[in-house]
Order: structure tokens, then C-alpha cells, then sequence
């Protein structure tokens, strides 16, 4: 069966910033409502979403560089250049949670609800902006003869031209959107606070390290087995797994 290839062209790099724009907004928007809802200081979330912001736009671009150092070393100037794609998720995730944990403490908030504020905006967000890494053609997949690959076709995109591909940054999206689904549902009937970060760092790290394996761009490797970004994920997954059936005392300021 020959495959129906989804040809991306002309001008689909340049939706990228709009892509990511809407997903912090998106995200800015829910933990506003999840925090009115768990009656929490609303009026934080734009200084919450600020350092965030900060955050996962140094700290995805930073980890995108620190796994592609020949490049870079021979392109400075690019480093700066995070519009035309190369932000790493879980990068960014890390240091916008250090500066959040940061912030909320000066203001004195509980660390733990705030987290389960901010668990189903991550993965809206996430759904949202992987649509940005398919108009750059940023983490991209091997190649395959699937039904449903795709192939690039503006000579700036980052993936490969007139090849056809695993749609990975699809995978991505399908995956937010799925956790961002199940964080919906599991709010039903979890009220322990820091338990739905758990089930989104869990659902996060199962689906990131599977799309793993259909990836090509370079994301640093270890052994040439698995990636650094799996490694990351596989962390992410036992910190999860500790918010969720942890039974000690939790302090949540």
C-alpha cells in the first residue's frame, strides 16, 4: 500500500511563534480556572505564568543546545534564534518548574495544589504547541511507508524534504490531548493534592519515551540505545510515581 503523504509547504514555518503563543495562553487561561476552582490566588497566575514562560523558553532552547553542540559551536548566533524551532519539552519543563516553585514560596503557596493547577494546562499546552513543531518540521520522524506519513516540501523546514516521515509531532499532540483527557476524568475522584501532577507526569513520560522510537532528529543519546530525552522522561515517570502512591505526610508549602 502506497502511503497518503500530507505534504507540508510554504509558509507553514512561519505559524511556529503563533502555535506557541496560543499554548501559553491556553495554559495561562486553565490554571486560572483550576485555581478559582481549588480557591487558590487567581491574581498569581500571570506572575506564575511569566516565570513559566521564562522558564521553558530558556530551558527547552538551552537542553535543544546542550544536545546538538557541534552545531551550535559553529553557528552562535543561531542559539538565539528559538522562533525557527529546536525547543525541547522537558527542558523547558524542568526550569519553569524551578522558578515556579521559586515564586510561589516568596508568595507562601502551597506548592502541591498548585502543581494540580498547573498539571491539565501543561498538557493542553503541549497539544496545542506540538502543532507549532509540525509547521517548523521540528521533531521529526524516521522515515516509513505508513498510510498516514508525512513528507515537508518548504525548504526551511527543519525535518527532511520529500520524504515521507512519522508524523511524531501528530503523536505528540494526540498524546497532550489524551493526557490533558485523562486529567479531566482522574479530577473526579483524586482530591489528594500533588496526585493529578502525578498522573500527568506518568502519562506524559509513557507516551514522550514511546514516541521516542519513532523520532530521527537528534535529541543526544546514551549508548546509542536511548535518548537523553528518554532518560529525562523515565525521571519524570518516578517522580510521578511518587506523587501518586506516596502515603508519608506531604508538605505542600
Amino acid at each position: 500500500m502506497h502511503p497518503i503523504l500530507i505534504e507540508l509547504g510554504p509558509l507553514t514555518i512561519h505559524t511556529y511563534g503563533v502555535f506557541i503563543a496560543a499554548a501559553f495562553l491556553a495554559a495561562m487561561a486553565w490554571t486560572a480556572r483550576e485555581a478559582r476552582q481549588r480557591g487558590l490566588a487567581a491574581e498569581l497566575v500571570q506572575d506564575l505564568g511569566f516565570w513559566c514562560l521564562v522558564g521553558a523558553i530558556l530551558g527547552s532552547r538551552l537542553l535543544y543546545v546542550l544536545i546538538n553542540p557541534a552545531y551550535f559551536l559553529e553557528h552562535p548566533l543561531e542559539i538565539l534564534m528559538f522562533w525557527k524551532g529546536g525547543l525541547v519539552f522537558l527542558g523547558g519543563g524542568v526550569l519553569a518548574a524551578l522558578l515556579a516553585v521559586r515564586m510561589l514560596k516568596k508568595h507562601r503557596q502551597p506548592l502541591l495544589p498548585w502543581a494540580d493547577c498547573v498539571a491539565p494546562a501543561l498538557a493542553l499546552g503541549q497539544a496545542i504547541g506540538r502543532f507549532g513543531c509540525l509547521a517548523a518540521g521540528c521533531c521529526y520522524g524516521a522515515t516509513c511507508d505508513l498510510p498516514w506519513a508525512i513528507t515537508f516540501t518548504d525548504p526551511d523546514s527543519l525535518a527532511p524534504l520529500l520524504t515521507p516521515l512519522h508524523p511524531t509531532q501528530i503523536y505528540e499532540i494526540l498524546a497532550g490531548a489524551t493526557n490533558f483527557a485523562v486529567i479531566l476524568a482522574a479530577k473526579r475522584f483524586i482530591t489528594e493534592p500533588g496526585r493529578i501532577m502525578g498522573v500527568f507526569l506518568m502519562v506524559y513520560a509513557v507516551f514522550r519515551i514511546t514516541i521516542e522510537f519513532f523520532r530521527d532528529d537528534y535529541r543526544g543519546d546514551i549508548g546509542g540505545v536511548v535518548s537523553v530525552t528518554q532518560i529525562i522522561a523515565l525521571a519524570a515517570f518516578g517522580l510521578g510515581l511518587w506523587l501518586f502512591c506516596s502515603k508519608r505526610q506531604r508538605v505542600s508549602s
